[in-house]
């Protein structure tokens, strides 16, 4: 394995097992429910996705929180003196501050340790995508691509990471302001589904809609048939915000039409998920471009 760290924040919903086994450092972003800050661990330690849907269905709000500057030095000073490179691979800057704060600390502590290789990127993705691309840049480390290397390919690459996801209730994107609250209201009362994605920019657009949520769910995969490359050779991720059988749904659909061999399920994190809300389904994929 080549000498340097990847390390990348929650916001990328990488399930413990795939964090160990990529051997990747993943800094906790923050969401407060309750008034109360709770910290997004891959493995839940302080609040399971479950729980936090829960407390959406039932009426909190919750707010979420970017890493900042402080806590990207915290993490990356002690791997730099221990003679570790680092590679950050950051939350859109589309959607969060983050990777503007790990590109101050980079910077800070790259001239204070210029003898050590550090570097961050902006992934322009999310959830799952950017745990996707996380997932690719890993494995191009464990196949002995030095750092640049691996820096250079996410890049490259990161414009062909697709993400389409839908949500079921519209009201968290009304509260976001992504639709307004006639459309919230009306799409509601039609079950009208809005088809999302997040485009080149690392921002989320709204690109089209279906009546029902199987609708939905199928509109999805049709998107993917439309751009993928090479599907049957993928290995494909799909969050979702506690809503598994959806998910199951998904996958089933994928590897009966495509092909598809290997798919990653998992929870649609606290951070995204705050804004998205339950029921929320996303797919995630490598295509000829967003």
């Amino acid at each position: 394995m080549s000498g340097f760290v990847i390390l990348t924040d929650s916001s990328a919903d990488l399930p413990p097992e795939l964090v160990a086994q990529m051997q990747i450092q993943v800094l906790p972003l923050g969401f407060v429910l309750a008034d109360h800050t709770y910290y997004n661990y891959p493995d839940n330690r302080e609040m399971d996705p479950h729980t936090f849907y829960n407390r959406l269905r039932q009426g909190d709000t919750a707010t979420t929180n970017a890493v900042n500057i402080a806590q990207y030095t915290e993490a990356l000073e002690p791997l730099l003196q221990a003679g570790q490179d680092v590679l950050v691979l950051a939350f859109s800057s589309g959607l969060s501050t983050t990777y503007n704060s790990s590109l101050i600390a980079v910077e800070e502590l790259g001239e204070k340790y210029p003898e050590r290789k550090l570097y961050t990127v902006d992934t322009l993705c999310a959830s799952l995508g950017q745990g996707l691309l996380v997932w690719y840049a890993a494995q191009q480390r464990d196949n002995g691509a030095c750092i640049e290397e691996v820096r250079d390919w996410v890049e490259a690459h990161k414009q062909n990471l697709c993400h389409h996801f839908t949500v079921d209730d519209l009201h968290f994107l009304k509260r976001g302001g992504r639709i307004s609250a006639a459309t919230a209201m009306v799409g509601s009362m039609l079950q009208i589904k809005p088809v999302l994605h997040v485009d080149s920019t690392g921002h989320l657009v709204n690109i089209g809609k279906a009546r029902g949520r199987h609708a939905a769910l199928k509109a999805l995969v049709d998107r993917m048939a439309e751009t993928a490359i090479d599907p049957a050779s993928q290995t494909v991720f799909i969050s979702h915000g506690d809503c598994l059988e959806d998910a199951q749904t998904v996958a089933a659909m994928v590897k009966e039409r495509f092909g598809v061999k290997n798919v990653v399920i998992n929870y649609v994190g606290p951070v995204i998920g705050a804004h998205s809300g339950p029921g929320t389904l996303a797919l995630f994929y490598m295509g000829r471009e967003r």
